[in-house]
């Protein structure tokens, strides 16, 4: 069976995160305050409280600024390389550019 894709505001994939559905339910069901807020210092996701919260938009894909400076975080995550971050911001792009 197929997994479910779980759609987030920045457009990155949840439903392949280790971290999903055990300590973290997902960006819309934590409002944009996913587990990893309380280990980089910050309450709310960024690119969440932006796209939801100050331009009201569904999606980051909405955006005249995709890709932002906000998106460039990533590459702060413990252990992720500078080739994974650049991947993974890729495929983020891509299917923000999908949803348009």
């Amino acid at each position: 069976m197929a997994m479910k894709k779980i759609q987030t505001v920045c457009g990155y994939s949840c439903s392949g995160c280790d971290h999903h559905k055990k300590e973290c339910p997902g960006c819309e069901a934590t409002k944009g305050k996913p587990f990893w807020t309380a280990y980089v210092g910050i309450d709310q996701c960024q690119i969440y409280a932006c796209c939801t919260t100050e331009r009201k938009l569904p999606h980051c894909g909405k955006c005249p600024e995709l890709m932002c400076e906000r998106f460039n975080r990533i590459r702060d995550t413990p252990g992720i390389t500078e080739e994974q971050a650049t991947e993974c911001l890729a495929a983020m792009e891509q299917e923000l550019h999908a949803r348009r």
